[in-house]
C-alpha cells in the first residue's frame, strides 16, 4: 500500500476510471492521499488555438474543474483524502509531471482492450509506464468488467 497515489481519469470516458478507481482505493493507505487528475489536452499546433475565442482556455479549465469536483463528490467515499487537479498539456507528460511534483508513490490508470481504437488512454498509458519513476498499475477493463 502507498501513502500517495495518483489516479488520472478522463471525465468523458467512464472506462478510464470504472476499474482503476477501485484499484486505487485498495492501494492507498487509510491515512494516505489520493490525487485525482484530469488533463485537458493541448491543441498540438499553435495555429489551431487561433480559431478559438480569447479566454476560452480559462473558461474551459474552470468548467472541467467544476466537473471534476462533482465527480469526486459522486464517486469517492468521504473517509478518503482526495485532492483533485485539472492539468493542461500533453496528457502523458502532465501525468508524469504531476506524479513527480506531488511525490506520488504510485500511479493507477486504465487501459482498454487493445482492439479498441482509443487514442487518448492507450498510447498515454504506455508512455506513462515507460517514463514514470513511480510504480505504475495499469488496470484492464474488458467490456466494463475488471479482470481479476
Amino acid at each position: 500500500m502507498f501513502d500517495t497515489v495518483l489516479l488520472p481519469i478522463d471525465l468523458s470516458q467512464e472506462t478510464s476510471w470504472s476499474a482503476a478507481l477501485p484499484a486505487a482505493l485498495r492501494l492507498v493507505e487509510p491515512e494516505g492521499v489520493l490525487h485525482v487528475v484530469t488533463v485537458v489536452p493541448d491543441y498540438g499546433l499553435s495555429i489551431v488555438g487561433g480559431y478559438f475565442d480569447r479566454g476560452h482556455e480559462k473558461k474551459l479549465l474552470q468548467d472541467v474543474g467544476r466537473k471534476l469536483a462533482e465527480w469526486v463528490e459522486a464517486n469517492l467515499p468521504d473517509e478518503v483524502e482526495v485532492h483533485p487537479h485539472v492539468l493542461h498539456g500533453r496528457v502523458y507528460e502532465e501525468i508524469i509531471s504531476a506524479a513527480n511534483r506531488l511525490e506520488a508513490q504510485a500511479i493507477v490508470l486504465a487501459s482498454h482492450d487493445p482492439a479498441l481504437s482509443d487514442y487518448l488512454i492507450g498510447p498515454n498509458a504506455a508512455r506513462v509506464v515507460r517514463h514514470a519513476r513511480q510504480s505504475v498499475f495499469v488496470v484492464r477493463d474488458y467490456k466494463g468488467k475488471a479482470r481479476r
